[in-house]
């Protein structure tokens, strides 16, 4: 949007733009900062709104009786945080991206999708206190296909110009030549190309990745601070990636994989970092403010397609190491309580609740997984170099 603002100033009244505003480093700043101050200052506001409208978060007591004792001070803390997140990313979106640009329009309809998909399940539990808001298959379902799409457009040429997406946005050429390939870290080249028949199996790749990394987020998400924090990790990782892939010399020196206008992906991660770090001034401990289905599921379906976009799927799996092994932590818990007589193999799951009834403080378990989420975080990094 700025771009046309700028443009449209120098075309009819011959003004001279300083060219730093048409960088993308400088959009990436700029945006970081514009979503960083819209939730900073839009905070104090919204949590009281939140609060003269009693959305407020229910601890279930029932269900785990010492968790419900150790979090009964959050007791009708603010939820659905996820708004004012979203919110201060969209701004930044509209302000510093290029709306002509695919992987604008992508990350646009995965932020709003996933957005009303947490926040429609987050009003239900609101509304009906006993309920447990949409149900797993239905917020499934949703997920599977958006995913769907995404992995469709990617790899079926024919289905993108049937939508017409390359009459109204700008789609760079090598984009589908490229959706099918695998990458792994610390290799140059990819492991394999699926094409032909095996792009089945290119196409479930896609999907799982969006969906998984939806779904892991928001299962982190149950400690101030935690999800958030690791999301800025990962975020920050993201976009320099992103930063790099679109600048054709440096890919070449790194000997990484050249996506052209990957810049107005890192300039959306940038806002996505700023974002989450306005929020953690609400959200570390004492939390003032929850972030709900409304910004896990949304925040996750954006790093996944990210990552998708970038094709750094399996370095997702290691920079975002603490979604993964969270989510693998409810798989295992609850295959363990099926299959072995209802024996577990964790005192609680999600991992981070274990730690919790082990008689860890909340801001013990936060800080040690942020640790690890950096830690995973230069590995990944570093993995850009050792290839």
């Amino acid at each position: 949007m700025i771009d046309i603002i700028l443009y449209f100033f120098r075309d009819s009244f011959g003004l001279k733009i300083p060219m730093v505003f048409h960088y993308t480093s400088t959009k990436m700043m700029l945006a970081a900062m514009t979503a960083l101050m819209i939730s900073i200052f839009l905070g104090p506001r919204f949590i009281k709104k939140l609060y003269e409208m009693k959305i407020g978060q229910s601890i279930r007591k029932e269900e785990c009786p010492l968790l419900g004792q150790l979090h009964a001070k959050k007791q009708d803390t603010p939820t659905m945080g996820g708004v004012l997140v979203l919110t201060a990313m969209l701004v930044s979106l509209f302000l510093w991206m290029d709306l002509k640009n695919v992987y604008t329009l992508i990350l646009f309809i995965t932020t709003i999708v996933f957005g009303a998909l947490g926040g429609i399940d987050d009003f239900l539990k609101l509304k009906y206190k006993n309920s447990k808001g949409l149900s797993g298959k239905g917020k499934l379902l949703v997920q599977l296909s958006l995913s769907g799409l995404i992995a469709l457009y990617l790899l079926y040429p024919p289905f993108g110009h049937f939508l017409q997406f390359d009459t109204w946005f700008e789609s760079p050429p090598s984009l589908q030549e490229y959706a099918s390939r695998v990458y792994l870290p610390f290799f140059k080249e990819p492991i394999v190309k699926l094409t032909g028949i095996f792009t089945i199996a290119a196409f479930f790749f896609i999907v799982f990745v969006i969906t998984g990394s939806s779904n892991a987020v928001n299962l982190t998400d149950g400690l101030d601070g935690l999800a958030a924090g690791c999301l800025l990790l990962v975020a920050i990782c993201l976009s320099v990636i992103a930063f790099i892939s679109n600048n054709k010399e440096m890919a070449t020196y790194l000997n990484i994989l050249y996506v052209e206008g990957s810049g107005e992906i890192a300039i959306y991660l940038s806002a996505f970092a700023g974002a989450c770090l306005g929020f953690l001034w609400y959200n570390g401990h004492p939390a003032q403010l929850f972030m709900g289905d409304t910004g896990s599921l949304a925040l996750g379906g954006i790093i996944g397609v990210s990552a998708v976009l970038l094709k750094r799927e399996f370095l997702l799996a290691i920079i975002g190491g603490v979604f993964v092994v969270e989510a693998l932590s409810v798989i295992a818990q609850v295959l363990s309580f099926k299959l072995r007589n209802k024996k577990r193999v964790l005192l609680c799951a999600p991992l981070h609740h274990h730690f919790e009834y082990k008689g860890w403080p909340e801001t013990k378990v936060v800080i040690r997984f942020w640790i690890i989420g950096l830690l995973l975080a230069m590995i990944g990094m570093a993995s850009l170099k050792f290839q």
